[in-house]
């Protein structure tokens, strides 16, 4: 079989199994796990992993239709990974006082810090988007 056939068969089947999509992804977090633990890199395996992820996607490896039902499920099951956050808060009676009132207000202020930088990165990334088909467009 040639490597070509290969690649087809594979793209296939990954667009297909939703469960061959999430095992993708779990097996990039597990890969970027050991990356880190192994070179001792100051950054979280889960993130290594998921540059792994960007750079197949980037580079065509893996088309981003083949892994959207797989991750479309995570995401509308992410509510259960929280649980045990919340169970971990109902455990320790500290956190409903001061203390968690101050966990609640850098928690606050994060999701708002992420959420605009996100919202500028966009912003950023739709105009160079069209400012490089306003230069195509001219040529």
């Amino acid at each position: 079989m040639t490597r070509r056939r290969t690649s087809i068969l594979i793209h296939r089947a990954l667009h297909k199994s939703r469960l061959l999509q999430v095992g993708l992804i779990v097996v990039l977090w597990l890969a970027g796990n050991a990356l880190a633990r192994v070179t001792g890199l100051p950054i979280p395996g889960a993130v290594i992993g998921l540059l792994g992820m960007l750079t197949l996607l980037a580079s065509g490896t893996i088309r981003l239709s083949s892994m959207k039902r797989g991750a479309t499920w995570l995401l509308s099951d992410m509510l259960l990974f929280f649980v045990p956050a919340v169970l971990a808060v109902l455990d320790h009676g500290e956190f409903l006082g001061i203390v968690g009132l101050k966990i609640l207000a850098v928690i606050l202020v994060g999701t708002v810090t992420v959420m605009c930088v996100t919202a500028l990165a966009v912003e950023f990334g739709y105009r160079l988007m069209l400012n490089l088909e306003e230069h195509r467009a001219l040529r």
